[in-house]
């Protein structure tokens, strides 16, 4: 196997085999899905999240600012229902029980529930790789999956035809 390498990904890191040749020697296969046209925001109660099908404890330390904000938070809003439990002098624990939505569900929030709304993704084509395409040639978007699928065979075919040639 080749060796491996760390790049970005988003937010992240992700492992991947260095590529023995440059990104202008491969071409790049993939499904897309984008959030704007194949996904919905959806509520707590359609998504059936734990937290509001289970309930969920909000533990604030009040000893730091973010405890103090959050349990400031949790005592002003009138969006949820909750029981404060004091646990220590800085530790305060309130239960929201089941049926309250959950924190992660915020408006604008790109962690927000989302569902699928049953669009079929684009079956895109692009030159080069995860290190980019610079011979800037143009994605091509296949309409079916059977032609997206018929153009990866024609290419591993290409590919064969040059390996067997030497």
């Amino acid at each position: 196997m080749g060796r491996m390498v760390q790049v970005p990904f988003g937010d992240r890191i992700v492992t991947r085999i260095a590529p023995e040749l440059g990104p202008q020697y491969y071409k790049t296969y993939q499904m897309d899905m984008p959030l704007d046209s194949h996904w919905r925001w959806v509520s707590c109660e359609m998504y059936e999240c734990d937290p509001f099908m289970k309930g969920f404890i909000l533990k604030c330390d009040i000893s730091t600012e973010l405890g103090k904000r959050q349990a400031y938070f949790a005592l002003h809003d009138t969006t949820r229902s909750c029981t404060m439990e004091r646990v220590s002098a800085t530790m305060v624990h309130f239960h929201y029980k089941p049926g309250n939505k959950c924190f992660r569900n915020i408006p604008g929030d790109e962690l927000r529930h989302k569902l699928p709304i049953g669009r079929p993704p684009f079956y895109l084509v692009s030159g080069g790789d995860w290190r980019g395409n610079p011979r800037g040639t143009a994605t091509m978007t296949h309409r079916r999956p059977e032609d997206w699928i018929d153009d990866f065979a024609n290419h591993q075919d290409k590919l064969a035809t040059v390996f067997t040639r030497g």
